[in-house]
């Protein structure tokens, strides 16, 4: 584990003779024909914004927790597929081994699909701006809660928020299921919001196994382009998708510490920095704890050891 935090870190990948696709707050997109090669840099961004460095061995851990999630819910046969291929550098197609040095362990062959234009976020917990909203309203995106509850108070049961899928520089925006319906269909929608409570109940669970409560989780699906069929795309369940607790820290009522980047967030409000361009540069104090953090997440969920 340790040789991939000992990596230089990488801001942005210049594969030249590799088409790029796109980049987007983290990663970069090349091009290859019948599938994708997606490049986790160690790039962080914090309220829709990245900022000016980066994190070390942070794409490796997104790219291997990824690939450890993948392989895990592949399992589960009412769980849709999902356009993990291999992070395996060998098994990429010839073009790429030239960049090897770059690609090890931060990088993964997938399936192309067409993503469908909304994320599927599924809370567990009372916590960010699902905790926001309840101060505000008592409810979460439109869904009322029970009174009396407090800030990371376990819900009554996993609720489904699905938002809009922003451009790089623009916000997220939670959405309605009815809107979300009005996007990709009825029946897609609630396909869809099915496999992401699944996909967060089992996932929840085997994490507690090992120490660590997700809190909440971000999802996204598309489709494949010869079938029309959907897959789960993108990355699940890392410590950039998702709100990780340590289990024997957890107490309801306060903010709780995280193996996340809300470390950073923290930092960011602490300074209050008004969330617009250009980000603060970020202490190596902050730097160091923060590439801890996904450090840590990564060795509790893929160990053996509970």
């Amino acid at each position: 584990m340790s040789s991939l935090f000992d990596r230089p870190v990488v801001l942005e990948t210049h594969l030249e003779e590799l088409p790029l696709k796109g980049k987007g707050k983290v990663r970069d997109i090349y091009d290859l024909g019948d599938s994708l090669l997606i490049v986790a840099t160690d790039r962080i961004s914090a309220f829709d914004v990245v900022l000016p460095n980066g994190i070390p061995g942070k794409g490796a851990v997104l790219t291997q927790l990824s690939a450890f999630w993948f392989h895990w819910l592949s399992e589960y046969e009412d769980i849709l597929w999902n356009h993990f291929i291999t992070a395996d550098v060998a098994d990429f197609p010839e073009s790429c081994h030239r960049y090897r040095s770059v690609l090890e362990g931060r990088s993964m062959l997938v399936r192309k699909a067409t993503p469908l234009p909304v994320e599927c976020i599924v809370r567990g917990y009372l916590s960010g701006s699902g905790w926001a909203d309840y101060q505000r309203n008592g409810e979460i995106c439109g869904q009322a809660l029970p009174k009396g509850l407090v800030e990371s108070q376990k819900l009554p049961a996993p609720l489904f928020t699905p938002s809009t899928k922003a451009e790089l520089g623009a916000h997220d925006m939670n959405i309605p299921f009815t809107k979300m319906e009005s996007l990709i269909g009825s029946e897609m929608a609630k396909l869809v919001r099915e496999v992401s409570l699944k996909v967060y109940q089992r996932a929840s669970d085997y994490a507690e196994s090992k120490g660590i409560i997700i809190a909440d989780t971000k999802l996204e699906f598309g489709l494949d382009p010869s079938s029309g069929q959907p897959m789960l795309i993108d990355e699940v369940l890392t410590p950039d998708s998702s709100r990780f607790w340590p289990r024997a820290d957890y107490a309801h009522g306060r903010g709780q510490p995280s193996f996340d980047k809300q470390f950073v967030r923290d930092y960011l409000t602490s300074i209050k920095w008004d969330k617009q361009p250009p980000a603060p540069v970020l202490p190596d104090e902050v730097v160091r704890q923060t590439s801890e953090r996904y450090r840590d997440a990564y060795r509790l969920l893929t160990t053996d050891k509970a």
